[in-house]
């Protein structure tokens, strides 16, 4: 066990924030930390790391602690770097201590390197100790290790010598987190580490946090990231702390099935005050009555009140619903780059889109942050221009657009005034009953939309798409600013619909419950994938994996080739280096021939010159022939020899 919370209280002028907290996290697991916002989520995680103190019960119990042998590295939701660091310094830092004992084993190879006898045997011994740690703890692929985590957190492609300062607060975040991963603490805590990750960023720390060899803590609202990653939910409600073995889906289950049976006992101690109540009332005046009610009193005041679960609060209402078929063919798009800016700053985000959406279909568009998702959804509906390229939109087709900026809403105008001036037909009582439908009640309903939060003006949003019953939905980040009742109310109401959603979000599970068809966009243009984010993330995983594999493949083949290539260079060699002493021996002999042939040559010249070789007709013939013979010969030896040496 690494963590071990007993009967934990935390108050805030007065008021408990942590109410009897009991929990622990044991060895390699991964508990997802959730809650709504300020329950006390980041509190508990700064009590654990002694960052905050705690309290205690009025008895005086309550503790934290945790395991000597459990090394906390902790990512804040602002995480501090080195500002005056480079990224490649930040990341060594992480392994200070293996580099120290780098340090340590070449003082010591320098020291043994004029060393002998027993001094020797000695430091030798404790060259081999730090050399097996170091081995041990991969100290030897230090620079791999790093490699490969700045690659998956979105790194690959920035230079190393890059001070820290210069990077953006997003990037600060994922380098702090980069750093973490490299230390390797058995306990990690982390609090919202999807906050900056693009979804290929997500992918890859998802498989990294599964294989992390360490327990895990984490704060998030990314459900998707929760069921991928999690053996445990632990959910903060009311101050206090329930646990539930297994992923974010198992928790909703059994939160459920907890939530309907404390609902039963709710409303069976309910009934049963009522009854101590209201015999409380009849008959604590009558003289033969009193000491029963008093009993009765004393019951009630002894009952331990049921809290009804919050699951229960009156969720809000979403019916998205349509009246007019469009055509088959919904949207067609042609050959059309997507750019920001204009004269000198513009900016080519996608060179060539292409899209053709069917009806019916309920298609998410996901890309990297910046590409420019946001402004396809303004490009396809005309809302900005395009240069270059169609787009054809079907027959019958009625558009109901969810921005994520809400420029649609008037600020100045009222909650009750928007609505009524998009459907002015319709009566105030039908505008408060749809506004109603989406928890817009009373007088709030007067409100400037202006005041009112995000999460109320996007509730305000699907009650005018409700009542627009448009048979195509264009949703730009609908469950930012919303809480967890209406993102569920939201999943459902948009998996049931029956027209067509062209989807942007950064909400995996919501993409994941809602789509059939993910088109991921790309600096060139877009590719499509049948099915949820589960199997786009599948298809995405193939896709890397036959990647790999061919670039494995074209690495033995080049290997292949280049031990190929060596053998016949291997071979060519040892052929000229027989040939080379062919060469050498022939110079040679020829050398041994031509001064032979000149020896002879110059003997028959010495000997036709004698008076009796010239009276001799016969003699002095076979004298001149061999000499004529030999000045041939000896001139064909010269060129060959001539011709070898160069």
């Amino acid at each position: 066990m690494l963590v071990n919370i007993e009967s934990l209280y935390k108050y805030y002028n007065g008021e408990p924030l942590l109410k009897d907290i009991n929990f622990t996290v044991e060895d390699h697991e991964t508990v997802g930390l959730i809650g709504k916002n300020g329950c006390g989520k980041s509190t508990l995680l700064k009590i654990i790391t002694g960052m905050e103190g705690f309290d205690k019960t009025p008895e005086g119990y309550g503790s934290v602690s945790v395991s000597s042998k459990a090394a906390v590295g902790f990512l804040q939701q602002n995480s501090g770097l080195n500002s005056n660091s480079t990224i490649d310094e930040e990341m060594h830092d992480a392994f200070r201590t293996l580099l120290e004992v780098k340090k340590q084993m070449e003082e010591l190879e320098i020291k043994m390197s004029s060393m002998q006898g027993d001094q020797l045997d000695f430091v030798s011994q404790e060259y081999s100790r730090l050399s097996a740690y170091f081995e041990a703890r991969d100290g030897y692929i230090i620079d791999v290790k790093i490699k490969q985590v700045l690659n998956g957190m979105g790194f690959g492609d920035t230079p190393t010598d890059r001070i820290v300062s210069s990077l953006s607060g997003g990037e600060k975040t994922r380098l702090a987190l980069a750093k973490l991963l490299l230390e390797q603490p058995n306990l990690l805590i982390l609090d919202e580490p999807t906050n900056h990750l693009d979804f290929q960023t997500l992918m890859w720390l998802e498989d990294y946090l599964k294989g992390y060899k360490g327990s895990i803590l984490i704060v998030s609202h990314d459900r998707y990231f929760l069921n991928k990653v999690c053996t445990r939910i632990c959910e903060i409600e009311n101050g206090k702390l329930t646990s539930y073995n297994g992923d974010y889906t198992a928790y909703l289950v059994q939160k459920k099935m907890n939530s309907e049976r404390q609902l039963k006992e709710y409303e069976a101690q309910q009934k049963e005050i009522e009854k101590l109540e209201d015999y409380i009332v009849r008959n604590k005046t009558r003289a033969s009555t009193a000491k029963m009610a008093k009993s009765r009193q004393h019951m009630l005041d002894r009952i331990e009140r049921i809290e009804k679960p919050s699951m229960y609060t009156k969720p809000p209402r979403i019916k998205l619903e349509y009246d007019i078929e469009p055509t088959k063919d919904i949207l067609q798009v042609t050959g059309c780059p997507v750019e920001v800016g204009s004269g000198a700053s513009k900016k080519l985000l996608v060179k060539n889109l292409e899209l053709h959406i069917r009806r019916g279909e309920h298609v998410a568009i996901i890309g990297p942050n910046g590409i420019g998702k946001t402004t396809i959804l303004k490009l396809i509906q005309g809302l900005i221009p395009h240069e270059g390229g169609n787009i054809l939109w079907g027959g019958n087709v009625k558009i109901s657009y969810f921005d994520q900026e809400h420029s649609g809403l008037d600020m100045r105008d009222t909650v009750i005034g928007s609505v009524d001036r998009k459907f002015p037909r319709m009566s105030e009582l039908e505008i408060r009953k749809a506004l109603g439908s989406v928890l817009i009640t009373g007088e709030n309903v007067f409100k400037p939309v202006s005041v009112i939060s995000g999460g109320e003006r996007a509730k305000l949003y699907f009650a005018l798409m409700a009542l627009n019953r448009g048979n195509v939905l264009i949703l730009d980040e609908p469950t930012n600013h919303i809480d967890l009742n209406t993102k569920e109310v939201l999943e459902e109401a948009l998996a049931e619909f029956k027209g067509t959603i062209i989807l942007v979000s950064h909400d995996r599970y919501l993409i994941n419950k809602v789509a059939d068809r993910i088109i991921e966009v790309q600096p060139e243009g877009v590719r499509s994938y049948d099915g949820n984010f589960d199997a786009y993330a599948a298809k995405v995983a193939e896709e890397k994996k036959a990647s790999e594999q061919a670039q494995q493949q074209e690495k033995q083949l080049r290997q292949r080739q280049e031990y190929l290539e060596n053998k016949q260079k291997q071979y060519r060699s040892k052929e000229q280096r027989a040939k080379d002493a062919q060469r050498r021996a022939r110079i040679k002999e020829l050398e041994q021939q031509i001064e032979a042939d000149e020896a002879e040559i110059s003997q028959l010249e010495q000997e036709i010159q004698q008076p009796e070789i010239a009276s001799d007709f016969a003699l002095m013939n076979e004298k001149c022939t061999r000499l004529e013979n030999l000045r041939t010969g000896l001139d064909e030896k010269m060129e060959e020899w001539a011709s070898l040496e160069q």
